[in-house]
């Protein structure tokens, strides 16, 4: 009889990770379901329950800041579970705001949540992954892991440390039967825009010299907020890759994403920043 697959999902409560612990249960895997307060779980039970999968998902708390208590979580998930299969890295939020008025403390909290939680989880996991000799690891980058926008310098230099580190673990790992992937969404409609959006505390001062910039800049959010798309596409996307017995590295995903790397490969750099600072509103 064939083994019944499990998939870990972290930061499940909203968003991106609530959408894929659905469709991997739909589609046939046992999904731990974590998240740092379960108090949260409210949202991810009724979708479950909507479409029918509530008992193929298990709710944990598990906070992946808190680095010493991962390995001991992921061995309570093998014994209950007996393996791993699949591990998708999705918890993390963002710090908006201009560089110049973010404090190093707040810079290092989005390092410490974004680039260093993933990284602890993803290491917790890794020698079940070894011991099985397979094993798919996602994790949830952006689009902004490729390229730099302003206001979200802190979120973009930890998806870019994520892009780097993975690009390595993964060349390390193919042998042994880990596949690592990495999915590189655009502007989806998630909590990363409203709930999980922390405002540098600078940014907010009456006395920032990049007040008005930042108000401009905030408009243009709220402007885009009608034009994001439905993040099941992200969810989907993630299960055909757990499908996948040899993914590749990289899946970009929306055409606003596939835009913005296509114009900063091929835009002379002058012209291009330019043009996103205008088309933010951060320069007159």
């Amino acid at each position: 009889m064939t083994e019944e697959k499990v998939a870990v999902v972290t930061g499940s409560s909203s968003g991106i990770g609530l959408l894929t612990a659905v469709e991997l249960a739909r589609n046939s895997y046992r999904v731990v379901a974590t998240m740092r307060n379960l108090a949260n779980s409210g949202r991810l039970e009724e979708a479950a329950q909507k479409a029918g999968v509530r008992e193929r998902i298990e709710l944990r708390r598990l906070d992946i800041t808190e680095f010493d208590s991962l390995p001991e979580g992921v061995e309570a998930i093998v014994r209950d579970h007996r393996r791993i299969d699949v591990l998708v890295n999705n918890a993390g939020f963002s710090v908006a705001g201009f560089a110049e008025d973010m404090t190093l403390d707040e810079l290092r909290h989005q390092l410490e949540t974004n680039f260093f939680g993933n990284v602890a989880m993803t290491k917790a996991v890794l020698p079940v992954m070894r011991a099985q000799r397979s094993g798919h690891i996602i994790t949830i980058t952006s689009v902004g892991g490729l390229l730099g926008n302003p206001m979200l310098s802190a979120y973009c230099a930890s998806k870019y440390a994520l892009e780097g580190w993975s690009e390595s673990l993964r060349i390390e790992t193919h042998s042994v039967g880990i596949r690592v992937s990495l999915v590189e969404p655009g502007a989806y409609d998630t909590d990363i825009w409203e709930r999980n959006v922390v405002i540098a505390k600078g940014s907010l001062d009456p006395a920032s010299p990049n007040k008005e910039r930042s108000q401009r800049f905030a408009e243009f959010v709220k402007s885009r907020a009608k034009h994001r798309r439905d993040a099941r596409e992200v969810a989907q996307l993630i299960v055909r890759i757990a499908h996948d017995p040899n993914p590749k590295l990289r899946y970009l995903i929306g055409g606003d994403a596939k835009i913005q790397v296509w114009l900063k490969r091929l835009v002379p750099w002058r012209r291009y920043e330019r043009m996103v600072a205008k088309a933010v509103k951060i320069d007159p």
